[in-house]
C-alpha cells in the first residue's frame, strides 16, 4: 500500500492546480497527530515553474529531460533512485545561489537550467570552486560564465574542466574560439590533456593544420586516441589526399566515420558505374573526399541524373566531383529545371554549362538566374519552388 501512494502520489500531484510553492510549505510542516496529511513529495517540474521563472510547458520538457537521462544513465527508474539529489529543493537551491552567486541573472539561469536541468543535481562542493575559477581565474565575466554552462554544463558538471578549459583559451587564443571548438564537440572539456589532447594537437600542427582550423573544423579529431588519429591519417593519405591539400581534413573525417570496406567498396562503385579508370577515381577523390561517405543509391541516383537527364559524359563527372557531392533532390533537379527552362526560351547561353549553375549560392542563383527574368518568364519562380519542394513542374 504504501508503495502504491508513493506512486500515485506525484501523478496526482503533477495535475494540481495549487501554487508550485505549496510542496515545499507542506514538506516543512509536523504535527503529533496520527491524522495528519502526509507531505507532497518533492515536484521538480513545480520547482523548476517556481524556483527558475520557467513556463509550464518549459517546467515539463525540462523535468522530463532530467529524468529520462538519469533513468537512462541509471538502468532505473527516476523515483527509484537513491540519493540523486533532485528529491527535495535542498540541492537545486544551492545550486541556484551558486549560480545567483557569481552574477548570473535569474533569466541567464534559467536558461542554462533549460538546456540542462541535471546541472541542478551536481554536487554544490565541486561545482562551487568551479564556478568561483571561471570568473576568478579565467577571468569570465557573468554573460560569459552563461554563455560557457549553455555549450558546456555537462562537463563542467562531471569533471573539473577549468584546466582544459584555461589551455584552450591559451592555446586557441580567446574564449570566443573555445566556444567554436566546444560547440563542436562538448567532450573537449572532458578530454585528458597530457595524454590525448596535446599529442592529438602536435599531430594535428605535422599535418598543416592552424590553431583555427583545429578550433573551428578539428576539434572532435582531439578526441580521438593519438593512435587513432595516426591511423586516421595515413587512411587519408591512402585515398589519395596529401596533407598539403586543402581537402585533407575533410578525407580524415570522411575515413573517420567509415570502415575501411565501406571506403573500398565506394571506390569500386564509381569505378565500375562510371566505366573510369582507379586512376581517375582516386583523382576525383581526393578533390571532393565526401562523396567516399555516400551511400550506393545516392551515388547512383545522382550518376544516373546526372548522365541520363543532363546528358553529361561520365569522365566529366569524375573531373568535377562536387556535382556528387551536392544534393539531387535540393539542388541539382531543381537548377536543371530552370536551366531546361531558360534554354527553351533563348534566355540562356547555349554554351553555359550545368556545373557552373549548380556551383552558385542559393542567393546569388535566384538573382541571376530566377529574379533577372521574372518578367520575361512569370511563372520560373513558382516552378523553381516547387522543384525544391520534390515536385518536377512539366511545364512553365
Amino acid at each position: 500500500m504504501l508503495l502504491l501512494r508513493r506512486r500515485l502520489l506525484p501523478l496526482l500531484h503533477a495535475d494540481s492546480p495549487f501554487p508550485a510553492r505549496i510542496y515545499h510549505r507542506a514538506s516543512h510542516l509536523s504535527t503529533s497527530t496520527s491524522t495528519s496529511v502526509p507531505a507532497a513529495p518533492f515536484s521538480l517540474e513545480d520547482y523548476l515553474v517556481a524556483a527558475c521563472g520557467l513556463a509550464p510547458a518549459q517546467a515539463r520538457t525540462a523535468a522530463q529531460k532530467a529524468i529520462n537521462e538519469i533513468s537512462k544513465a541509471n538502468k532505473k527508474a527516476f523515483e527509484e533512485i537513491p540519493n540523486c539529489r533532485l528529491n527535495s529543493a535542498s540541492n537545486p537551491d544551492a545550486v541556484l545561489a551558486l549560480l545567483s552567486g557569481v552574477g548570473l541573472s535569474r533569466a541567464d539561469i534559467a536558461a542554462i537550467v533549460v538546456a540542462d536541468p541535471l546541472l541542478l543535481r551536481s554536487s554544490p562542493k565541486n561545482i562551487g570552486p568551479r564556478l568561483l575559477a571561471l570568473r576568478d581565474r579565467l577571468g569570465l565575466s557573468a554573460p560569459q560564465i552563461t554563455r560557457f554552462l549553455l555549450v558546456g554544463s555537462s562537463s563542467f558538471r562531471s569533471c573539473d574542466v577549468i584546466p582544459r578549459a584555461e589551455f584552450f583559451i591559451t592555446f586557441f587564443g580567446s574564449f570566443e574560439q573555445l566556444l567554436v571548438a566546444m560547440k563542436k564537440s562538448n567532450r573537449i572539456l572532458a578530454l585528458d590533456l597530457e595524454r590525448v589532447v596535446k599529442p592529438n594537437i602536435t599531430l594535428l600542427r605535422q599535418c598543416g593544420a592552424s590553431v583555427r582550423q583545429i578550433a573551428q573544423r578539428n576539434s572532435r579529431e582531439l578526441g580521438f586516441s593519438p593512435e587513432c588519429l595516426k591511423e586516421l591519417v595515413l587512411r587519408a593519405e591512402e585515398l589519395g589526399v596529401p596533407r598539403s591539400s586543402r581537402m585533407f581534413w575533410q578525407a580524415v573525417t570522411v575515413v573517420s566515420q567509415n570502415s575501411e570496406e565501406k571506403v573500398a567498396a565506394r571506390l569500386l562503385f564509381l569505378k565500375s558505374t562510371l566505366g573510369c579508370h582507379e586512376s581517375e577515381v582516386v583523382t576525383a577523390v581526393s578533390k571532393m573526399p565526401t562523396i567516399v561517405g555516400l551511400s550506393e543509391e545516392c551515388l547512383h541516383h545522382k550518376i544516373q541524373f546526372l548522365i541520363n537527364e543532363v546528358g553529361l559524359e561520365p569522365q566529366y563527372v569524375m573531373r568535377r566531383p562536387a556535382l556528387l557531392a551536392y544534393s539531387l533532390e535540393k539542388r541539382l533537379v531543381p537548377r536543371h529545371c530552370v536551366m531546361k527552362v531558360l534554354l527553351a526560351k533563348g534566355l540562356l547561353d547555349s554554351n553555359r554549362s550545368f556545373y557552373s549553375l549548380v556551383q552558385y549560392g542559393e542567393e546569388i542563383f535566384k538573382l541571376r538566374y530566377i529574379d533577372n527574368h521574372k518578367d520575361s518568364v512569370p511563372g520560373l519562380a513558382d516552378t523553381y519552388a516547387t522543384a525544391c519542394g520534390g515536385v518536377v513542374p512539366s511545364a512553365v
